[in-house]
């Protein structure tokens, strides 16, 4: 239910930006070519998205190389087990009723 709100707070934030830049013109220029009068709106949310874009491949690798060394540390952390598993078992009380020091 909370996640509901926030994204219908996000969508009203983005809705009031769009509104109160509608009359709001820039001019953007990509080298040799020029776009006139564009709303502001457009060029934020467009330059939002082509930055959203770009930065998707680095997380995904981020997360490739983090998933490798949780598997190595995973690997090390087996070998212990098997080293532990391989050393005889403690000797138990017989005296007492629950096997226990």
């Amino acid at each position: 239910m909370i996640r509901l709100i926030a994204i219908f707070f996000v969508f009203a934030f983005f809705l009031a930006f769009i509104i109160l830049n509608l009359e709001h013109k820039c001019d953007v220029s990509l080298g040799f070519i020029s776009f006139k009068e564009i709303p502001v709106f457009l060029s934020a949310i467009f330059s939002f998205v082509l930055g959203m874009f770009f930065s998707v491949p680095l997380v995904f690798s981020l997360l490739g190389k983090k998933r490798k060394k949780l598997s190595k540390t995973e690997s090390s952390a087996d070998k212990i087990k098997d080293d532990l598993s391989s050393l005889p078992e403690p000797i138990k009380k017989t005296d007492s009723p629950y096997g226990i020091d």
